[in-house]
């Protein structure tokens, strides 16, 4: 298979720069992991303090703000993101 039939260009010179971005692309989603693997032990910290203060281990309150935040940036799919983030950090509810 040659570098054109891999990105679906039909020039060289596109598929040079599908690579580039492609290359790119790796490197967001592995920061993006990162940051929301660190989302996730922060949130835990969160969660270990409200409960061990006797609080609950969600705080609805907050979860919408974060809803409205994600929205408010990124439209419909920004709700969709948040609420994978959320359960990430929480679990199920």
């Amino acid at each position: 298979m040659t570098a054109l039939d891999t990105t679906g260009a039909k020039t060289a010179e596109a598929a040079d720069i599908i690579h580039g971005a492609r290359d790119r692309i790796d490197a967001l989603d592995d920061r993006i992991i990162g940051l929301v693997q660190e989302r996730v032990a922060v949130s835990a910290v969160v969660q270990d303090a409200r409960i061990a203060s006797g609080g609950r281990r969600v705080n609805l309150s907050r979860e919408m703000e974060i809803l409205a935040h994600y929205s408010e940036a990124l439209g419909k799919p920004g709700t969709t993101l948040a609420m994978t983030l959320l359960e990430l950090c929480r679990g199920r509810i």
